[in-house]
């Protein structure tokens, strides 16, 4: 399918992969898609600005680049910010279609029925997007998908609206008249308020005159605080809703001056907020910020888990003013189709673009259409020609399924590095344009948003499944049973049951199974290998201390969701597993203990000390928490064994106190990934045993989920 991208300041149509419905989610075929003047267009001019430009900018990113230099090293650095400038990132955020399927849990809509759709995260300028049922609405017969397809815009000027809550005879004045300004004062009109408009083009004042405004205002002819006044009798303005987009700090300055006592000014556009005192406070203001299209905006639950708020709760949800937005449209209260000033074919979206960069006039609002078409969009496209495979080194054939940060970041240069051992033959991933770029950055030879293409594909030797925690343990089952070796990015599994699926499959018939190998990258790194040589003739027990100051991750991140499993599953699984590979030896005994904050900030899961025995006799305690400091090493360890205290840090150095043992020290940190990947590929070969052995790897997903059970006994 085709989809519009942004990079290097420009924006291109792209052929994709077309994305697979999910559950909770709407598929839609696109008919229109509405370009949004100011965001899209900030959006591709910042996507141009040189990278110093834009540390000079946002100081705050520099820090943390440079806080990524001292705890990753230069080359992982590196790695991350090439990254995250090849990014060609999709656009748009608002049209109107066809449903194509509904996913499981969607009963509001059923395929064929005419829908619009919002969101930055997936109402996309492409054929086909897959949109989460809240951020969909239906389309009443009388109103086109034209101007249907402005329904964000719309939502946003509704939500600005309500902000300001207008009575009948109020006075409003609009400060900025773009395409959210013409709305805004239509819907003010229909609150039975009279309208002041300001703008700087005087073709807008016009129109919005005709729209029911009753005062344009243009800065040339007299000085706007001052006409508003004389307009209000003196008493200045009930409220003021600034649509205005701009740098300046006069715009929110003027609007508190154009106020009477007690009055209140929204903020739905962008400008400056430099804000003076003397303006607003002896009139003892009320200034509001209205949040895109309204409650629920910004909330992943609602957004993206489908919760939605109770209506005796939460009136207004950025869903129900879009499908209030397109009501209004529909019973000729809001006039759209007159603020159209083009429509542009997809395949022509460049002109589109050109036409609201040029100097000129710029249009309200210009939309893109789409070809109706009844065809299937094609899932997987083909990147480079297929390659031999090298006989001589028995280069295995690999897919990635799930590119994000971490697989890009990590997996993916590595497998680059090792061409000698493996070819990357497709990449996998939910949405057809990161499947793409993705694919022709890491010269893959398909890219496809289904996974069952790769593993019905005969000629993939194995796949690397990055994708979010909730989806190994079936993925990886999935991959198993078609043959496909698998290296599965931890954790294993999230609960017992996924735990035992994956054990009955190994325990099943007699033949030869293919390699799993957890990603536990930790054992893998030269200095976990230096501490095995170590401790492998040791006379006693060990004790281990490991210490993880984990940093803080926000309480909404999906990793504390039923996605992530929460940070001992998803994070501590990697020491679990550590531990068992340096004693050799089965875990006979859990124990832990949580701390419980005591406010809100920090999770109940990330503060917590878990300590097991050992069959051979060893003790072995992990302290995991959020609560310190990331200028503090994140890793540390140490051993106690026969005299020796074997100290690690942070995978940078290693010291051996009691021993004649040289040290070992890394310019960066050194966690294994590459050398895990090494020895998978031996493994597949058969030039080694399994790299993990499977005990092992069930043993440290076992651990995490005790840990859990014990942590949170009742949830």
């Amino acid at each position: 399918m085709k989809q519009v991208l942004v990079s290097g300041g420009s924006v291109r149509l792209e052929t994709v992969p077309a994305p697979l419905v999910e559950a909770g989610t709407v598929l839609i075929r696109m008919d229109h898609s509405c370009i949004s003047i100011g965001t899209e267009m900030s959006g591709v001019k910042s996507s141009g600005v040189p990278l110093w430009k834009r540390a000079m900018r946002q100081p705050q990113h520099v820090k943390k680049v440079v806080d990524m230099l001292m705890t990753d090293g230069l080359a992982q650095t590196r790695r991350l910010v090439q990254e995250r400038l090849a990014v060609e990132s999709p656009t748009g955020y608002s049209g109107a279609g066809i449903v194509l399927e509904v996913g499981e849990g969607v009963d509001e809509f059923a395929p064929g029925d005419r829908v619009a759709c919002a969101g930055a995260q997936c109402a996309f300028h492409a054929e086909v997007v897959r949109v989460p049922k809240n951020l969909v609405v239906s389309v009443p017969d009388a109103v086109g998908f034209d101007a249907a397809s402005s329904v964000a815009l719309g939502a946003i000027a509704m939500q600005g609206v309500r902000r300001a809550s207008p009575t009948l005879g109020e006075t409003f004045v609009v400060i900025g008249l773009g395409i959210l300004g013409q709305l805004t004062v239509q819907m003010l009109r229909a609150n039975g308020c009279r309208v002041i408009g300001v703008d700087l083009d005087r073709s807008r004042i016009a129109l919005a005159e005709k729209h029911g405004m009753s005062w344009g205002v243009h800065p040339d002819d007299a000085d706007d605080v001052a006409q508003v006044a004389r307009i209000t009798g003196g008493t200045g303005a009930d409220g003021v809703i600034i649509t205005a987009a701009s740098p300046s700090d006069a715009i929110v300055s003027a609007a508190f001056r154009m106020c009477r006592k007690k009055a209140r000014v929204v903020l739905v556009g962008d400008v400056g907020l430099d804000l003076q005192r003397a303006d607003f406070y002896a009139k003892e203001l009320d200034f509001l910020i209205s949040s895109s299209y309204g409650p629920g905006r910004y909330d992943a639950q609602y957004e993206e888990g489908g919760l939605d708020y109770p209506l005796a709760y939460v009136r207004w949800t950025e869903g129900r003013n879009m499908a209030e937005y397109l009501r209004l449209i529909g019973d000729g209260t809001l006039e759209v189709k007159s603020m159209i000033a083009a429509v542009h074919p997809i395949d022509n979206v460049d002109e589109a673009y050109r036409s609201l960069q040029s100097g000129t006039a710029k249009p309200l609002m210009v939309l893109l259409s789409y070809p109706r078409s009844n065809e299937d969009m094609p899932r997987r496209m083909p990147l480079t020609p297929q390659r031999p495979t090298n006989t001589k080194s028995g280069a295995i054939r690999i897919a990635l399924i799930g590119a994000g940060g971490f697989a890009k970041g990590m997996h993916l240069p590595n497998l680059q590095e090792l061409k000698e051992e493996f070819i990357l033959r497709a990449v996998v991933s939910r949405t057809g344009h990161n499947a793409a770029t993705t694919g022709k950055r890491f010269l893959a030879e398909y890219c496809t948003t289904d996974h069952q293409e790769v593993l019905k594909d005969p000629d993939i030797d194995a796949v690397i499944i990055a994708t979010r925690h909730d989806t190994h343990a079936t993925l990886a089952l999935d991959a198993l049973r078609a043959g496909k070796h698998v290296l599965l990015e931890k954790p294993m599994a999230l609960d017992e049951t996924e735990l035992r699926a994956i054990e009955a499959f190994y325990q099943e018939g007699s033949g030869p199974k293919p390699v799993l190998l957890t990603g536990f990258n930790r054992r893998f790194s030269p200095y976990a290998q230096r501490i095995a040589s170590l401790v492998q003739k040791r006379s006693n027990p060990m004790l281990i201390n490991y210490r993880m100051n984990a940093g803080y991750i926000p309480l909404d991140h999906w990793v504390h969701g039923p996605e992530g499993g929460g940070r001992n599953r998803g994070e501590a699984c990697h020491i679990y597993d550590l531990f068992g590979f340096l004693t050799g030896s089965q875990v006979k005994s859990v124990q832990a203990m949580a701390l419980t904050p005591t406010t809100g900030y920090y999770s109940a899961t990330d503060n917590f000390v878990a300590t097991m025995g050992f069959e051979d006799g060893s003790v072995a305690s992990l302290t995991y928490t959020a609560l310190g400091n990331t200028e503090f090493p994140k890793e540390t360890m140490e051993v106690f064994v026969d005299g020796m205290v074997i100290s690690l840090n942070d995978y940078r150095s290693l010291t051996v106190t009691g021993s004649r043992q040289k040290p070992l020290e890394t310019r960066a940190p050194n966690k294994g990934q590459k050398e895990e990947l090494q020895a998978f590929a031996a493994a597949i070969r058969g030039q080694a045993e399994w790299p993990i052995p499977l005990w092992q790897q069930i043993q440290a997903t076992r651990m995490s989920i005790m840990v859990d059970e014990l942590l949170h006994p009742n949830r």
